[in-house]
């Protein structure tokens, strides 16, 4: 793949969250002893989120930018490593060099698959690399909402103090007293019903296509049908795949049927809720409350009724954000190209 003349060109297009040097040092690492060359770009994503465009004319989700703003930087390079940066076959026309793309996210939804299999490109990503930074997200979103922790600074930071929160009719329930049902049980969905085991709640999980380890079922999680979990949860957690299949899953129909006082916990995409059925259902009291951290749009208009409730527990979508999943990302792209620079299978390649 390497030229004995030609020093391997490697270009990272990051943002101000997976930031270039985190990879240039982990590939440095990896790499040592290969003649390497680095080109960085570095995008302002995520202070600038009117930046992410979704055109349906492209063959392409969740990016930042137009392809053809990339066109420049993608010629000399043997391998690029992206974030948001879109990836067309229009692209790959400018990169006649192009043999690995490495993906720091879950999925290469901005990477247009079947153009880079037609070149021969090799598509690497990093599935679960913020999965434990959701997880332990969720599960903090679910505390706050139960237990008043933001209304509660709020009081305090306002000078009000409100001492309401003490009265029983204002204070939340505990956990080990609650049936928690997981809908999807992969990367994210385990996690959360790993950390949840210790609080002594009842775990239930909905996904087709999974199932229960040994040790699932020695630690008491139940596997049932997506309505049964809707029946019997007191909180219902979602992650699963936005898929055409997930799109819309939890609408009108569905939060009818889940327990009166019950809570809605949501940490993958805005696209699974239906947000108008779940504010009808927080202001009738349906539902006791809900800790959002993405919405559908994103962003929410800030006159969205849904924002105004005093029973919702509000993020930026931020559950992914932390430091560890950077490197961790970082770490296991540095792997995969290293072994296909080796001749060997990588770990984490996209089909």
């Amino acid at each position: 793949m390497q030229s004995a003349q030609k020093p391997l060109n490697i270009g990272i297009i990051g943002d101000g969250f997976m930031q270039p040097a985190f990879f240039e040092q982990a590939l440095t690492q990896r790499l040592a002893g290969r003649d390497v060359r680095f080109n960085r770009m570095e995008l302002d994503w995520p202070l600038r989120l009117v930046s992410t465009k979704h055109d349906p004319s492209l063959p392409v989700a969740e990016f930042v930018g137009r392809p053809e703003d990339y066109f420049g930087f993608l010629a000399d390079l043997d391998i690029l490593i992206t974030h948001l940066a879109p990836i067309t076959g229009e692209s790959l026309k400018h990169a006649p060099d192009l043999k690995i793309i490495a993906v720091s996210r879950g999925g290469p939804v901005n990477i247009e698959m079947p153009a880079a299999r037609e070149r021969g490109i090799t598509v690497v990503n990093t599935p679960g690399r913020n999965a434990s930074a959701v997880a332990e997200f969720t599960v903090a979103s679910l505390l706050a909402e139960t237990r008043n922790l933001i209304r509660g600074h709020l009081s305090v930071a306002s000078g009000e103090f409100r001492r309401e929160f003490y009265h029983y009719d204002h204070t939340g329930p505990e956990l080990c007293e609650l049936t928690v049902g997981i809908i999807g049980y992969g990367d994210i969905g385990t996690r959360v019903a790993r950390l949840l085991q210790p609080f002594g709640c009842r775990i239930l999980v909905a996904d087709p296509f999974k199932k229960l380890t040994d040790a699932d079922r020695a630690a008491g999680i139940e596997m049932v049908s997506f309505d049964d979990l809707l029946a019997q949860s007191d909180v219902v957690t979602l992650h699963p795949r936005v898929t055409p299949q997930t799109k819309g899953m939890i609408g009108r129909d569905q939060i009818a049927r889940m327990k009166p006082g019950a809570y809605i916990v949501n940490t993958t995409r805005g696209q699974v809720l239906d947000y108008v059925a779940l504010y009808d259902a927080l202001v009738s009291g349906h539902l006791r409350g809900a800790a959002l951290d993405t919405f559908d749009p994103e962003p929410p208009p800030a006159d969205w009724p849904l924002l105004k409730l005093p029973n919702v527990t509000l993020s930026p979508h931020i559950a992914g954000a932390s430091r560890f999943s950077i490197t961790k990302a970082a770490k296991m792209i540095a792997e995969d190209i290293g072994l296909i620079l080796d001749g060997k299978q990588p770990l984490y390649p996209t089909k």
